[in-house]
């Protein structure tokens, strides 16, 4: 090569550099909604040559939203029945305090679901409590039956539930049941099989068709549903695992949290089934089969709330900022997985210096040593602003329950990580009851009276590489 020649390439290579840097620079600039993300790409990109754009175009572009709005955002929604509008209040400061009605309002805007009067939620206690209460209902039903998981585990509480949908399917009931692909593959060979065999419709929730892809990791269907006959539902964190029945002894137990659900909301609940069943399949359930007029045997203010990284993006951390907002006198969080956001953890801090007694009750023992590093590196700022956080011992603890001042309380699938708030598909209820609330209050009340705190003085007195390993983990708690 000439020197001329040589002159011609690096000419190139300064344009192209030139022209990428521009280009993912701008991008960074226009996109990132936090500054600090921005200023840090933009550094990456201008001092790593060739590199740093290449960097940002696989890791710092958020494609999942867009993937998400692209597969599902043109399906029309799903219309519930009519009916469920009569339970709609029209004076909410009959039925609730003043300092709540605010979060009321924000929920109205950012969720597309309405609050609705006469419903009854009952908690329900590990796999011991709630399977033998969902496979009751599953054999009582007499029209139809929708189930949603994200792990269907193929062992004996599986096949429980694939005989008893199978014994329902063969009764004449209508039984539609959609599990994550990736959740299927928790247990080899799956149940799959075991549902075929008893004529159960399934179907897999976005597929990969390429088992080593990386997208394969997100837009999960992480959400727990069953309706039985449109009017009784089933909700909460609990896959359908042998894991989850502690008095059998399990190998690798889970403690978990369930709960029956009674009224209007159970409409709801189904609409979100239905869509992404419409999704899944381009079937429509629509009519007094899935959605008969509901009825009210209780008195919670209750609503869904869908969250995923389509047209409900954002919804879910929405909820919690306020929540946190509007509190008073006190907030009870239990998470499997903890690593809020900046805006959350802010919220979190901001509530504990109004004088908000802000309680995080975690598993000592966790499934995911990466997640639970991670968290571990984040506590210290939040510690440090009064939050404080308690450890539980035993079996790993995968509920979820967030409660304000013994009047409002949130549960369902969502875990407190980006992956659940931002990556997956989640579906939570927010209730107005205090019966419950508290009832969920004495709960985790009891719970942490058994667990042990975490002081600061103890988080800095750990050992300097596991500092360093768990602040090293906590760089990388957007993807966790």
């Amino acid at each position: 090569m000439t020197g001329a020649d040589g002159g011609i390439l690096t000419a190139l290579l300064g344009v192209l550099y030139f022209t990428a840097a521009v280009v993912a620079s701008g991008h960074a600039i226009l996109r990132k909604e936090d500054a600090r993300a921005a200023v840090a790409w933009v550094g990456v990109i201008l001092l790593m040559p060739l590199i740093g754009p290449l960097l940002y175009l696989m890791f710092g572009i958020n494609r999942i939203r867009r993937r998400a709005t692209e597969l599902r955002g043109e399906l029309p929604r799903v219309d519930q029945s009519a009916a469920v509008w009569r339970y709609v209040p029209e004076n909410l400061g009959d039925y609730l305090p003043e300092s709540l009605q605010p979060l009321v309002l924000l929920a109205n805007r950012v969720s597309r679901e309405p609050l609705l009067t006469g419903n009854r939620l009952t908690p329900l206690i590990n796999g011991d409590e709630a399977y033998p209460r969902m496979l009751e209902a599953i054999a009582g039903a007499q029209r139809s039956i929708t189930l949603s998981t994200y792990i269907f585990s193929n062992d004996s509480v599986g096949r429980d539930f694939a005989r008893s949908l199978g014994e329902a399917v063969r009764r004449g009931v209508s039984v539609r049941v959609l599990v994550d692909a990736v959740g299927l593959r928790y247990s080899m060979p799956s149940i799959v099989r075991h549902l075929r065999r008893e004529r159960v419709p399934f179907a897999r929730f976005m597929p990969s068709r390429t088992p080593l892809a990386m997208p394969f990791m997100n837009l999960r269907n992480h959400r727990k549903l069953l309706v039985v006959d449109g009017l009784l539902g089933f909700t909460g964190g609990m896959n359908i695992s042998v894991g989850h029945c502690l008095e059998s002894r399990p190998r690798h137990p889970i403690r978990d949290m369930h709960f029956t659900v009674e009224g209007p909301v159970v409409s709801e609940m189904q609409t979100v089934f239905a869509e992404d069943w419409r999704f899944a399949c381009r079937e429509s359930l629509t009519g007094d089969l899935w959605f008969p007029t509901p009825y009210a045997p209780g008195t919670t203010l209750s609503r869904v709330i869908p969250d995923g990284p389509d047209e409900n993006y954002d919804t879910l951390r929405q909820i919690i900022v306020g929540a946190l907002s509007v509190a008073r006198e006190h907030v009870r969080i239990m998470t499997p997985y903890f690593l809020p956001d900046l805006t959350v953890q802010d919220a979190l801090k901001t509530a504990a210096l109004r004088g908000v007694n802000v309680d995080v009750l975690l598993p000592l023992r966790n499934n995911l040593w990466l997640v639970d590093w991670a968290c571990r590196g984040q506590l210290e700022s939040l510690l440090q602003w009064g939050v404080r956080v308690w450890y539980s011992p035993g079996e790993f603890d995968h509920s979820k329950v967030f409660t304000v001042d013994g009047h409002w309380c949130m549960v369902g699938s969502a875990n407190w990580d980006p992956r659940s708030l931002r990556l997956n598909f989640e579906c939570n209820l927010e209730c107005y009851d205090a019966r419950l609330a508290r009832t969920l209050e004495g709960m985790l009340d009891r719970g942490r009276a058994s667990s042990e705190e975490l002081t600061l003085a103890r988080l800095q007195e750990d050992w300097l590489p596991v500092r360093l390993r768990n602040g090293i983990a906590r760089l990388l708690s957007p993807y966790l």
